[in-house]
């Protein structure tokens, strides 16, 4: 499994944890393209912060490393790496290979 593919994994887990607590009518479809942020979005603005906060959770048990995804840095880019699934993808793999090279 490649570095991306488990990302996206580890999001999607987050995701339908989150729609285990949802009722039924509420549920989205965890898919890459699910709309996370924004005004297509299909979470509402607690449901992003349980997601994110799940998917950091889970990368910091899966790296030992803590990781944040919304520091200022991720806050004040042009287009928001919240924006889907796969921005939010490549955002962390972006965070990730800066941490191996640095």
């Amino acid at each position: 499994m490649t570095l991306r593919a488990e990302v996206i994994e580890i999001i999607l887990a987050a995701v339908e944890t989150l729609n285990e607590e949802l009722p039924p009518a509420s549920r989205v479809s965890a898919s890459e393209c699910l709309a996370l942020f924004g005004p297509d979005a299909d979470l509402d603005s607690l449901s992003l912060v349980s997601v994110i906060i799940d998917v950091e959770t889970a990368l910091t048990l899966r790296f030992d490393d803590p990781v944040a995804l919304t520091d200022d840095r991720a806050m004040s880019r042009d287009v928001s790496p919240f924006t889907d699934v796969s921005a939010l993808a490549d955002y962390i793999l972006e965070l990730l290979t800066e941490r191996e090279a640095g």
